[in-house]
């Protein structure tokens, strides 16, 4: 395992110790489950825009066309 020195403003550090505190955990290892939390987050937004970058409208707007036009569900519809 690394260490790596981080610069944190008081106010953010008195929240994290509290957190930890709440949550019966070190700040260290409260603040490597939130950084790996925020990565995961982090990972999954970029594989969305990777996977919206392939998107086909048209094809999308085809494939709507097919679709039957019938009432929603009840509980389904739009607001008015």
């Amino acid at each position: 395992m690394s260490g790596f020195a981080l610069r944190v403003p008081e106010h953010i550090l008195t929240q994290a110790k509290e957190a930890a505190a709440e949550e019966h955990v070190s700040i260290n290892q409260l603040l490597v489950a939130l950084i790996s939390e925020g990565l995961g987050h982090r990972r999954g937004l970029l594989d969305l825009q990777k996977r919206a970058a392939r998107g086909d409208v048209a094809a999308a707007l085809r494939i709507l066309d097919h679709a039957p036009d019938v009432a929603p569900d009840e509980g389904d519809e739009l607001p008015a």
